[in-house]
């Protein structure tokens, strides 16, 4: 491997290491979902928790925009939200008697859609341009949203009345999904204890920047994975195409997600190429909340861990 490709590795892995540090001076006890968050930003996804209140998530959301120098805006979704509460609109300027355009508050760096089950099919649609293709349309105008532009999305597993659920496009547009769930006790001891006087977020600095945030993503692109490699991480995908209880399965874009966030985890852990462990160690992330099941959401994740088991892992050679 060429010097600058060394060089561009370490420098990830720094960057990554520095922001996972960061965000556990205030998350406690939850070093695989912050693992995980930190991957999906480098790999250039979203991410969606599904969680109780009060374990942690909006804090996760501005701890990330916080380490990363970056801006953070919080939606509550309610029925009432409409799609230009998120996105901005056009209003009237009395001051030159002209239209322009106020941005909403998806123009941050880090974005928290919080229990966005609770807002209409009509308003959660107003997210896909801007998780598809950093951008928002109004009046037939595209406007760039802040790059990087990472959305964490909550739902809450233990309340229906008046949610909508998600539509299967837009599911699939999260890159993984994961909980933050309760802490052991003393985790959680800890973690009172840590804030008798002030809160870890007062202090907490920016270890890096959103323009070294793009470059870690466009590094992430050039981490190696092998032909053989590929081929598992698609083959995963198809196998929930094939099951009599899975209505929908994963889609190609989970396939080009999953080998996405398996290179953003080799880097994660200081290698410039992807092993079958990165791809086994994601698929319980990427897959389970994309499956359409027959008999309830709550058996997608059963279904992966089997095919996990039947498909054989490719072997190096040479």
């Amino acid at each position: 491997m060429l010097t600058d490709d060394v060089a561009t590795i370490a420098r990830g892995r720094a960057v990554l290491e520095s922001l996972l540090a960061n965000l556990e001076r205030v998350i406690v006890g939850k070093r695989p979902v912050v693992e995980l968050a930190a991957a999906v930003l480098a790999a250039s996804g979203h991410l969606l928790l599904t969680d109780v209140p009060g374990v942690g998530k909006t804090m996760l959301g501005r701890t990330l925009a916080r380490s990363i120098g970056g801006t953070f805006k919080r939606v509550q979704c309610t029925p009432d939200l409409l799609p230009s509460d998120i996105t901005g609109g056009i209003v009237y300027d009395a001051g030159d008697g002209g239209f322009r355009f106020v941005p909403g508050p998806l123009f941050a760096h880090v974005v928290l859609a919080d229990e966005l089950n609770r807002t209409t099919p009509r308003t959660q649609a107003a997210f896909l341009e801007a998780m598809d293709e950093g951008q928002v349309t109004a009046d037939g105008t595209a406007h760039p949203l802040p790059r990087p532009f990472f959305l964490i999305a909550t739902l809450n597993p233990l309340e229906h009345h008046g949610t909508y659920p998600l539509p299967e496009g837009e599911l699939d547009r999260f890159l993984a999904s994961a909980s933050l769930g309760y802490l052991p006790v003393a985790e959680e001891a800890e973690m009172v204890a840590r804030q008798q006087h002030s809160h870890p977020l007062e202090q907490l600095r920016a270890v890096t920047e959103p323009a070294e945030v793009l470059a870690l993503q466009e590094a992430v692109r050039g981490i190696r994975i092998d032909p053989s490699l590929l081929r598992y991480a698609v083959e995963i995908v198809a196998a929930t195409r094939e099951r009599a209880e899975v209505v929908i399965g994963g889609s190609p874009r989970a396939s080009l997600g999953m080998a996405r966030l398996a290179q953003a985890r080799a880097m994660l852990h200081g290698r410039d190429y992807v092993l079958p462990d990165d791809i086994k160690n994601l698929a319980g992330a990427v897959l389970p909340h994309r499956l359409v099941m027959r008999g309830g959401s709550a058996a997608a994740r059963g279904v992966v861990d089997e095919i996990l088991t039947r498909i054989p892992v490719p072997v190096a050679r040479g």
